[in-house]
């Protein structure tokens, strides 16, 4: 077999693991990965019906197969290139075979070539694997919205608890006691978390799936900062250092308590914007919740070869961290928690969307009994395998457009 179908059919094991990684299904590269091209090309639905492969994916394997049937269909028509023009036969060479000669009158079409017909399969067209619903998405992004206001006003809230600095001083911290405050340190913390949000905001333009990540955004984020109002409101800790200089207590002036909140909505929940001066919203950080998860975001949904972009984010991100406590603004605790449960519930979530069996409830999936699962059911159910690190101009040229269009056409038989 010539050309490219030729190393198709030779792939070795290692080319097709690394075919099957490129096309989003890698959840097939244990159970295939002694498997050649040929053995690959040769998978039958009653192959799918036994294991290991049956255990692998809820579809009983009809994507990966709609994959194959592409290869095989493109093998065929490589195939009849072999020794043929156009995938005809050319009735010189037939000619030749059979010992008759050039003189052998051509039966056919005067330019030498017999006509046949070729059947080709065509796979019938499919849903998009990765499918944008947007309304899913602008759902996630109210969640997320209603959790910020939330958190807003659980802070006020909390704010009317925070003890006097006189009456209870900070709590002992261990990190406190090695290095002294640093007053601007919080502002370099902010910074970083602005230029963080300012990459990942360009990178998502970039993004050719960007409903779909950002609908992960959204519901992570959301998540995070409900759960923040938990652990701030069970548990109101003092100040953490003696420059704090909290705002008044409002004493039940709810009139008052919208405006507070209004303003620390309006200034992004910055102290740099001069929008949040109340205390008591410690346990857990929301500066280290935006610096990790942006970080982990821009990681995630960008090429591996742009390491030292990667590396960047992440110095910006420990920075960050490391300056919000050497303003003495947070305790460690605040911090380390915050870092833990970011990174948990990016990971968790992320790993239950890249595995089809994992969307599927059952007594073996454990991740299926927490709280979130059917929202997450919800908003991932339509979205098949890993979404690829795919970017394009989010403003396309028409005249670049259509000069790139290919045209195709289709044979239907009559039978």
């Amino acid at each position: 077999v010539p050309g490219e179908m030729k190393e198709v059919v030779l792939w070795s094991p290692e080319e097709v693991t690394s075919w099957l990684m490129d096309n989003a299904v890698p959840e097939y590269c244990e159970p295939l990965k002694s498997f050649t091209g040929r053995d690959l090309i040769n998978l039958t639905e009653e192959d799918f019906k036994k294991s290991p492969l049956s255990r692998v994916s809820s579809d009983s394997g009809q994507r990966l197969l709609n994959m194959i049937e592409g290869l095989k269909m493109a093998h065929h028509m490589e195939a009849h290139k072999n020794g043929h023009a156009n995938g005809h036969i050319r009735a010189g060479d037939s000619a030749r075979q059979n010992g008759f000669g050039a003189a052998l009158k051509l039966n056919g079409v005067p330019n030498g070539f017999k006509k046949e017909m070729i059947k080709i399969p065509m796979p019938e067209p499919e849903r998009s694997q990765y499918p944008m619903e947007w309304g899913k998405t602008f759902l996630a992004f109210i969640y997320a919205l209603l959790c910020f206001v939330f958190t807003t006003v659980t802070i006020s809230v909390v704010h009317e608890r925070v003890p006097p600095k006189e009456v209870q001083p900070p709590l002992p911290d261990a990190f406190f006691d090695r290095f002294d405050r640093v007053q601007w340190a919080f502002s370099i913390c902010e910074i970083n978390g602005m230029i963080l949000v300012g990459l990942w905001f360009v990178q998502w333009l970039l993004l050719k799936y960007k409903s779909i990540i950002s609908r992960r955004f959204f519901c992570i984020v959301g998540t995070l900062y409900l759960y923040r109002c938990i652990t701030m409101y069970v548990t109101t800790l003092p100040v953490p250092g003696m420059h704090f200089k909290c705002s008044p207590k409002l004493f039940g002036d709810w009139e008052s308590h919208l405006r507070r909140i209004m303003k620390l909505i309006a200034g992004g929940g910055l102290s740099i914007t001069g929008s949040h001066n109340m205390c008591g919203d410690y346990l857990y950080s929301g500066h280290t919740v935006i610096l990790t998860l942006t970080y982990l975001f821009i990681k995630e949904y960008s090429p591996r070869r742009l390491w030292w972009y990667h590396w960047l984010c992440w110095a910006l991100s420990m920075v960050g961290m490391f300056c919000i406590l050497l303003a003495h603004d947070h305790y460690t605790v605040d911090v380390v928690v915050a870092y833990y449960i970011t990174t948990r519930l990016f990971w968790w979530y992320h790993t239950m969307a890249n595995q089809q069996v994992l969307k599927e409830a059952s007594q073996t999936n454990l991740l299926a009994r927490v709280w979130w699962y059917k929202p997450f059911q919800y908003f991932e159910k339509n979205v098949q395998g890993i979404v690829p690190r795919s970017y394009h101009w989010p403003l396309r040229c028409p005249a670049l457009a259509r000069g790139r269009q290919v045209k195709y056409s289709r044979l239907v038989s009559d039978t």
